[in-house]
């Protein structure tokens, strides 16, 4: 899997929002990102260090790397600032089935940019990057996560035991 590269190495656009690999020089959003634990506060019990923080953008640019997925970092198109990441993640034990991820940044929460990041990687998934379905999950008080998946069509499958916070989270399949 390959990505088109547009200027500023966008590769994929939606009406406000556009997304890139991420690169080692956003280490400063990738803290104020993952780093605030009120994005966090669902994925962590404790939140995220630096140096996790840090681990975790490395871990996005090997995934792309080696597998042509990641949660991309969305910028606004109207002068690039970033807003979050939104995309999708490599499953050893499923392959053919990755997992829909996003995270926004607080200072865009209640703006739309989730639903239409989601939605633009929905779209990119089932078509150019050809997956026939795609898995996703959410801290059981996350309530805006789980509308957010009810709206993209996602449907409740199983819970699932998410290590990070030792909670069972509701997990969605959703099908081309």
């Amino acid at each position: 899997m390959t990505e088109r590269r547009e200027s500023g190495g966008l590769f994929l656009r939606s009406q406000r929002v556009g997304f890139r690999s991420w690169r080692e020089s956003d280490l400063p959003t990738a803290l104020a990102l993952w780093g605030d634990p009120a994005v966090t506060r669902f994925i962590s019990r404790r939140g995220f260090s630096r140096a996790e923080v840090r681990a975790r953008l490395e871990a996005e640019i090997a995934a792309q790397e080696e597998h042509g997925l990641q949660y991309w970092l969305v910028c606004r198109l109207a002068g690039g600032e970033p807003v979050g990441c939104c995309g999708l993640r490599h499953r050893p034990e499923a392959p053919d089935v990755p997992e829909f991820g996003v995270h926004v940044l607080r200072a865009f929460w209640r703006q739309g940019v989730a639903l239409e990041s989601a939605s633009r990687v929905v779209e990119h998934a089932f078509g150019d990057l050809g997956f026939e379905e795609l898995f996703a999950g959410h801290h059981p008080e996350n309530h805006a996560s789980r509308r957010l998946l009810r709206r993209l069509g996602f449907v409740h499958t199983h819970d699932e035991l998410y290590p990070p916070t030792g909670r069972l989270h509701p997990s969605y399949r959703l099908r081309r």
